[in-house]
Order: C-alpha cells, then sequence, then structure tokens
C-alpha cells in the first residue's frame, strides 16, 4: 500500500504546480521573481534570488539522490554544492528553474513506484527518515520561495 507516499506526492504537487493555501505555485513565484535581476543582492549580508534558486536544487538533489540511496561520496558532493559561488557564465534562472523542476519530477517519478515502508527507512548518512526528510523538503521549498518572493518585492 502507498496512501501515504500518494499523499506526499500530492502535497509536493500542489506546492509546485498547483493552488497551494499559501497562494500562487512555487512554479509561478518563480517564475515571477526570473523577470528581475536574478543576480542582484539587495545587501551584502544578503542572498541574490539566483543563489536561493540554486540552494533549493541542492537540496532538492540531495533528496533525490537520498532516495535512490547514493553512495557517500554523490551525497558529499552534492552537498558540497550548497550554497555555491555564482557563475553568470553557467547559472542562469532558466536553466537553475529547469533543474529545479527536473529535481523534483525525478523526486515524484521515484515516489510513485514506491510503498509506504520506504518513509521508515532511515536516510543514509543521516539520524531521520525518509518520511521527515520528504516533508523537510516541501517545507524547504515553501521556505524558501518565501524568500525569494520578499526579495524580489524588494529589488523591483
Amino acid at each position: 500500500m502507498n496512501k501515504e507516499v500518494q499523499s506526499i506526492i500530492k502535497s509536493l504537487n500542489t506546492v509546485l504546480n498547483d493552488q497551494p493555501w499559501f497562494g500562487k505555485s512555487v512554479y509561478e513565484l518563480l517564475e515571477e521573481a526570473g523577470k528581475l535581476d536574478v543576480y542582484k543582492k539587495p545587501s551584502k549580508y544578503s542572498h541574490s534570488l539566483i543563489e536561493l534558486l540554486y540552494h533549493m536544487i541542492t537540496w532538492a538533489e540531495f533528496t533525490l539522490a537520498s532516495l535512490r540511496k547514493a553512495k557517500k561520496h554523490e551525497i558529499d558532493f552534492i552537498e558540497n554544492l550548497d550554497w555555491r559561488e555564482i557563475d553568470t557564465t553557467k547559472h542562469n534562472w532558466g536553466k537553475g528553474i529547469h533543474e529545479f523542476k527536473s529535481a523534483n519530477q525525478s523526486i515524484i517519478s521515484f515516489l510513485e513506484t514506491q510503498q509506504d515502508d520506504l518513509l521508515n527507512e532511515i536516510v543514509e548518512f543521516r539520524q531521520y527518515n525518509m518520511r521527515f526528510l520528504l516533508n523537510g523538503l516541501i517545507q524547504h521549498h515553501i521556505y524558501h520561495t518565501g524568500q525569494i518572493v520578499y526579495l524580489a518585492k524588494l529589488l523591483k
């Protein structure tokens, strides 16, 4: 049975592409933010829109790698990309959105083949289970999308 897995898929899809309780979907809000100067920082102590997007990509890719039971060196590689140095010749909003959507779609596709017992499995190299990881990813997406929306308003 995969009733709980289906619930997580539905929650992730709702937050990403549908009509979540908090307003517009993450994808819609990210598309709107991409119309601004995504590299600009409002202060030397804050992140740019693109830094926030690539941070979100890192943790979606971490989640996917964890679901696929990646090896330690693969997980370490992904984690080392967190808050990466943004290179304007390699990192752009369109490419970032594509990577973010691809990672999330891969997570959903993986979950569609799983049973609820997956959720009780401990994430490799961590002290929590897959349920905590997946629900945390959804919360992470909402949290950082909120930051992106707020930063976008400051940049207008």
